[in-house]
Parts: C-alpha cells; structure tokens; sequence
C-alpha cells in the first residue's frame, strides 16, 4: 500500500521540480550526447550536490560536459581496456547489495599496472557499465574494496589517486551509496588521511572501513549485504572467483547496449562493431545516463 505524502513532502518535490526545469532552461538546447546525459535524474544529482544551486550545478554539470566530449567515457570499450583487467583488480560483482545497487569489486593487490592513465581509463570503463546496469529507479552504486595483503608495491601513485578523486566527485556526482574498506592494513589507514583531504564531506561519510572478526564490521556488512551472496573476502559466504574470459564476455554484450544507448551503433571507435558481437536481451537502460 502506498502512503499519501504530507504537504511538505509535497512542498519540497514541488521545489526540486522547479530547480530542475531551471537548470534545463539555464543549460540551454541540447543535443546528440548532451541531451541524453541531462536527464532529469542526472540533474538532479548535480544540484543535490550543490545544495540545489542553479547556477553552481550548471557550472558542474557544463564542465562535465566539456569532459565528456574529449574524454568520452561512453566510447570506450572493452577490448581497449580489457589488459588492465585481466587479474580481476577491478569488476562488476554478480550480485546487488540490499538496496538493489550495482557492486563494484576492487581487489588493490591484483595491482598489474604502471599507466595511470590505463588504470583510470579502466576504472571509467566499469564505472559507465556500473551505470548503464542500475536497475530502473536506482542512481548510485556500491563499492567492496579488498585490502587483505596489501602493501606500498600495490600503491597508487598520489597523483593518480587524486586524478581518480577529481573525476569521482565532478564528473560522478552522487553516484556512490557506500564504499567498505575490507581490512585496511595500518600503513594505509595512515594514507587515507591524506586521501581525505581531497574528498568532499559528504563523500568521506560513505566510506566505511570494516574488519575481520569485529562484530560491529559485521552487522553493517550484513545491514548491506545479503551474506550468502557475499564473498567470503568480505565476510561472507559465497566463493570469489574472477574468470577473465567470462568478465570479457559479459564486457562485449554490455558494449552492445551501451553503444545502443548513446546511438553509437554506426560509429564505434578504433574498427570495432557492435553488431559483431552477439548480446542477450538488454536490461532497462532507463537509469543509465551518468
């Protein structure tokens, strides 16, 4: 049974209604890529992280843009970043936490690369197929970083971390829901001090550091997780076992629908075409503007 919202719920949707077809009048005509990207979901999470500014969201969102149209995340693909996931540092898990969001892996100890730009290419990569595979209604993601083993060999330089945090908060506003930091050694605990620095407030509130064998660590991995899909790296029950040949796979049919989404069937990048690959039945892609 659905719950009739009090005036002031009402008051306050009304408002958000109102700054949305702001922006869009502020923004001005859109079109091709730009259009697709502004959705009304999209600004919205730009004004919330403005605190519903006009004219500081459309500054944001103007300057994503700018990124967009000569990075062009939504053009890249799997097969240009497919080496720097061959040990699983990075992946799209096989389950949703329990509030149906995307999961990303991150394992830093499978560390296989220098290139700070591979790494950051290859991290935009699954960030855009997290969003292209959020369910109808959900806008964020979920992250599960692995830090058992961990050591400086498997570090990220500063700069690139901070290149990372750049593209994060401007460009992926209010896309992550929670990120567990799974048995965080000390010497890191010690970095993530000057990591912190970079993030925004409201970001440093998501980031959560969870242990083994600590009671309060595990109820709010349960309180998130369903524990017989979750990895056993994790405190879970449930088997990790990346299969890079699958991910590829999986990779190659996502590509298809991304290409589909943002009408790039005809104009894939470096020789490659989707329709050379065979994709299953697409999800909805009614979320996936980023």
């Amino acid at each position: 049974m659905f719950k009739r919202k009090n005036a002031h719920q009402l008051d306050d949707d009304s408002q958000q209604d109102n700054k949305v077809s702001k922006l869009r009048s502020a923004l001005g005509p859109l079109s091709g890529h730009s259009l697709v990207f502004c959705s009304d979901a999209s600004l919205r999470r730009y004004l919330d992280a403005r605190n519903w500014n006009v004219e500081k969201a459309k500054k944001m969102i103007e300057e994503t843009l700018k990124w967009r149209s000569t990075y062009k995340p939504h053009e890249i693909r799997w097969h240009q970043v497919a080496h720097e996931g061959e040990t699983g540092k990075v992946s799209r898990a096989s389950f949703h936490d329990r509030q149906g969001r995307v999961v990303l892996i991150m394992r830093p100890t499978m560390q296989n690369s220098t290139s700070a730009e591979g790494n950051i290419r290859h991290l935009v990569y699954l960030l855009e197929n997290a969003i292209l595979n959020l369910p109808r209604g959900q806008e964020q993601m979920s992250w599960l970083i692995d830090f058992t083993g961990w050591s400086m060999a498997a570090n990220v330089p500063m700069k690139t971390t901070r290149d990372i945090v750049y593209i994060l908060q401007n460009h992926y506003p209010e896309r992550l829901g929670m990120a567990f930091l799974y048995n965080p050694p000390r010497l890191f605990q010690a970095g993530y001090k000057a990591i912190k620095f970079f993030l925004d407030p409201r970001t440093a509130q998501k980031v959560k550091f969870v242990y083994p064998k600590d009671k309060t660590s595990d109820e709010l991995m349960k309180s998130h997780f369903d524990v017989e899909n979750l990895p056993k790296e994790f405190g879970g029950k449930a088997t990790l076992a990346y299969d890079h040949e699958e991910f590829s796979r999986q990779m190659y049919e996502d590509d298809v629908k991304t290409a589909k989404y943002w009408g790039l069937e005809d104009t894939e990048p470096n020789g490659f075409h989707a329709a050379d690959v065979v994709s299953e039945p697409a999800t909805s892609l009614a979320s996936a503007a980023s």
